[in-house]
């Protein structure tokens, strides 16, 4: 854009105060922060802050040496809005906002709606303009506009960007790839194994690496750890390009309590609620937005909008959403506050979720919005008309708990466990749900995946190969954590990366090479993913064989073409002439076979293609005889 164009775009003016105090300025983040401008035929950077508690307020930074007289901001009412133009600031130049409370303290903040930090420790903020980059992801954007998402494919890879790879480590960049980099090695591996989309842990800027991303200083900011907020932008059209969406966690629920951040940022609560038994999260040492206070909610709508409009992010994964539902979340009695009506609901939080949730998805179709929803909150999908939250899919965590469970069991006990690897499917019409696999389950003394397996090591592959099968077979979107397609022995760190010399040792290659058959096989049909949420895309064959330990089921094409049959052995057992149950007279033809010894089984041969015949069979009138292997997962089309 043309700076001359600019000219007095940025100033506060008398509507945007109105539409700030209403909570409804869903494009703030271009009034509230540092633009390039030019005013008065001078070149320069507008700053505009919200300090309403402060008595003065100074803008100190690169371009003034940092000296808290040299620009005193001027202060716009009703809303305490501090404004001031700096000529010949420029693009790069750090700066703070120094600002005099009134008990006489002196605080120095960093800027809420910066949109680039410098690289930590430093906890400055910094000028840039991000309305230059050229997009040319207009197919992508299209596509998505008039896709459903709901009957598309969706099987992501979670990641760190910090800790998937890195090169040999230094003491500038901790070995970290820049968004640039990342862009183009990330994209032909998630490309090659098949996944649809990438969901980034931590973008926007935090100060510790130690919380993942998950307490953030810099809510406008993409982390300067990989780049400026334009390698950030080329990062996601380059995917776009390469046919792969990107998904952000997103963190409305806390903020941590560092000096530079949003906690008491104008020497009084005012980004968190004022009362600690509102305010603040006992167990995470942080403070809980105010979610009651018209712009506050301004504030956390438009960084959503900011993340999918100016990035063009697909989607935001929301994180702890329980802990903004529930007032008494992570609290003894006496830390909280009951809502006006007595009960533990945070009826601010939900009526933000529906704020939030309508607007993002009514302004940008094709966009997602992800809960993290951990209890069972009603219709968290649900439409806010009727009562629901909005959001377009909620993380599916108790089917994950139930998986996990039954998978570290000894094969043994699995008969008397049955049921955790059933019960999923009788509430599977409640939501719209992602089965997941997250980073939250190979951390903190939990096990790697692959560790979490019974047995010796082969059979921890041979577990974990039955196991993908099944999540993704059983109707839902999928999410995967980096590392777990190839079975990292290790928990997962942010201060190194993957182990990728284990692909060196087959045991990990074939297992790398199952999942990557698996999610080209998920792609490939739709059966797999577009009746997810409808009555007539799964039917259960035999979900009561629990004296073997094998479930049997069909996914459903809407046109009843390219159906998928699977059958999952969960023991060591091998049945020469197990039968399944099918409902037509076909040949079904095998194409996963979870035996091949390329992908580390036992490789006996099956034949492609088995006739079915008429004799009653798991309650079917059909049914064909099938060599079932230990542990073996196989999928047959028809």
């Amino acid at each position: 854009m043309n700076k001359e164009n600019l000219t007095l775009q940025h100033v506060f003016s008398d509507v945007d105060m109105y539409l700030f105090g209403q909570g409804t300025h869903y494009d703030l983040y271009k009034k509230l922060g540092a633009h390039p401008a030019v005013e008065n035929n001078v070149h320069g950077v507008r700053f505009s802050v919200w300090a309403p508690h402060a008595v003065s307020v100074s803008l100190i930074g690169t371009f003034n040496g940092w000296d808290e007289r040299a620009d005193r901001m001027q202060r716009l009412e009703p809303l305490g809005i501090y404004t001031c133009f700096v000529p010949g600031a420029e693009e790069g130049q750090l700066y703070k906002y120094m600002i005099c409370t009134k008990d006489g303290r002196k605080l120095y903040k960093s800027d809420p709606f910066a949109c680039y930090a410098e690289l930590r420790p430093g906890t400055a903020s910094r000028i840039f303009d991000i309305s230059r980059y050229q997009w040319k992801d207009d197919r992508w954007m299209e596509k998505r506009r008039s896709s459903n998402v709901y009957e598309s494919p969706m099987s992501i890879y979670e990641v760190h960007l910090g800790s998937w790879q890195k090169h040999t480590p230094c003491t500038e960049t901790d070995g970290f790839y820049t968004y640039r980099e990342m862009a183009k090695a990330l994209s032909d591996y998630v490309k090659d194994m098949g996944y649809t989309h990438v969901e980034l842990m931590g973008i926007a800027e935090h100060p510790f690496d130690g919380s993942w991303g998950y307490q953030v200083t810099g809510y406008y900011a993409p982390t300067s750890r990989y780049g400026t907020p334009e390698d950030f932008k080329y990062f996601v059209d380059y995917m776009h390009r390469r046919g792969i969406g990107v998904i952000l966690d997103w963190v409305p629920a806390h903020f941590p309590k560092d000096a530079h951040g949003l906690a008491e940022f104008d020497g009084e609560a005012l980004f968190e609620y004022a009362d600690s038994r509102m305010g603040e999260h006992p167990d995470w040492g942080t403070k809980i937005f105010d979610f009651g206070k018209n712009e506050v909610r301004n504030f956390l709508i438009a960084n959503a909008l900011y993340w999918v409009g100016e990035f063009h992010i697909d989607g935001l994964r929301v994180d702890a959403v329980a802990s903004m539902l529930y007032l008494d979340y992570g609290k003894k009695d006496g830390e909280w506050l009951a809502n006006p009506y007595g009960g533990n609901q945070n009826i601010d939080a939900i009526e933000l979720f529906r704020h939030v949730n309508s607007v993002v998805r009514g302004k940008f179709p094709g966009a997602v919005m992800i809960a993290e929803e951990s209890t069972a909150w009603p219709m968290v999908t649900g439409d806010p008309k009727d009562g629901g939250l909005g959001f377009s899919y909620k993380w599916n965590m108790g089917w994950m708990h139930d998986f996990l469970d039954y998978m570290k069991l000894d094969p043994y006990f699995r008969k008397d466990n049955h049921h955790k690897m059933t019960f999923a499917m009788s509430y599977n019409g409640a939501e719209k749900y992602i089965l997941v696999l997250s980073h939250d389950e190979v951390v903190h003394l939990k096990c790697s995946m692959i560790n979490k397996m019974p047995g010796y090591f082969v059979d921890k592959f041979a577990n974990l190969r039955v196991g993908y099968t099944f999540m993704i077979g059983h109707p839902g979107k999928k999410l995967l954590f980096m590392g777990q397609e190839f079975g990292q022995l290790r928990e997962w760190s942010e201060k190194r990366p993957l182990d990728w010399y284990l692909l060196n040792e087959e045991p990990h290659s074939h297992l790398q090479e199952f999942m990557k058959a698996l999610l080209h096989i998920y792609k490939k049909y739709p059966a797999l993913y577009e009746m997810d949420h409808e009555d007539g895309g799964f039917r259960w064959i035999n979900a009561d064989d629990a004296y073997r330990s094998i479930f049997s089921f069909i996914r459903y094409s809407r046109g009843k073409k390219r159906n998928l049959l699977f059958i999952c052995n969960f023991t060591p057992m091998e049945y020469a002439d197990y039968r399944v149950g099918v409902p037509k007279k076909k040949r079904y033809k095998l194409i996963l076979d979870g035996d091949d010894k390329r992908y580390g089984g036992n490789g006996k041969a099956h034949e492609e293609f088995y006739q079915s015949q008429r004799g009653e069979c798991d309650g079917l009138p059909y049914s064909f005889a099938f060599p079932l292997a230990p542990y073996q997962a196989a999928v047959f089309e028809f």
